[in-house]
């Protein structure tokens, strides 16, 4: 889903407003099952963030280069169609008790929006396009981007903030490879550069599995740049049984 354009009526501002996405991302989640749940948990997850014209110029991100990290405001774009909800279900709690939305981070938002803290690592300049290389990030691929802005630590880190209902979150599982998938990630790595068997790693590492299906004794499946991964959940670990290319 190509979006351009963004149209937001009624408010305080007579007529309503045009939102016009500022790029788009490119992200290692070609899929949106298995993408963290939040920014920064995965740090091995990358994706560059395309600036469109007319906000591909030098000047407009002139002093960016010297912060550690941005904020990135963006799109659920295939949530769009879904529609909005008042509660949701968030995984935190397994998936079973009902939240306000405005209580998640679920993409089911009225104006379904959502914003990422997530690593600068470079800023590129290609055939008069400025790219953003980013790291721990938490996007679908084709996201797109409404805005950016530099991560403040002296302001945006609150030590004494409490996680509500999260504040318990954690995973005591190791990740285990097959014979075939450690050999296939060694061959993919040497050909494309990525580092597919971390991320893979970072991500199983996080449980994407869906809060209902937590018990389930069944073969997970994710996709990850053009790697289709088949995994599953024993009592002692995550095992990756194969990697296949696909398409």
């Amino acid at each position: 889903m190509s979006v351009r354009n963004i149209q937001i009526k009624g408010g305080c501002v007579e007529g309503g407003i045009t939102i016009r996405p500022i790029g788009v991302i490119h992200s290692c989640f070609s899929e949106k099952f298995g993408i963290p749940r939040q920014s920064g948990m995965v740090q091995s997850a990358t994706a560059y963030l395309e600036l469109y014209p007319p906000f591909n110029r030098e000047e407009m991100i002139r002093g960016l280069v010297g912060f550690s990290h941005i904020w990135v405001h963006f799109l659920f774009h295939q949530a769009v169609a879904e529609g909005w909800k008042a509660t949701v279900r968030p995984p935190w709690l397994g998936g079973k008790r009902r939240v306000g939305v405005f209580a998640s981070r679920s993409p089911h938002r009225p104006n379904h929006m959502g914003i990422s803290a997530v690593k600068l690592i470079e800023i590129r300049k290609e055939k008069k396009k400025y790219i953003l290389c980013l790291g721990g990030i938490d996007f679908l691929d084709q996201t797109p981007v409404l805005d950016i802005k530099p991560y403040l630590p002296y302001s945006d880190s609150i030590d004494a903030a409490a996680g509500g209902y999260t504040s318990n979150y954690r995973v005591e599982r190791e990740v285990h490879f097959s014979r075939g998938a450690a050999q296939f990630c060694g061959g993919y790595e040497r050909e494309t550069g990525r580092k597919i068997r971390l991320l893979i790693s970072d991500m199983i590492m996080q449980d994407p599995r869906p809060a209902s299906q937590k018990e389930a004794k069944k073969k997970f499946g994710m996709l990850l740049w053009d790697v289709n991964i088949t995994w599953q959940v024993t009592a002692l670990r995550f095992e990756v049984l194969e990697c296949r290319r696909v398409g």
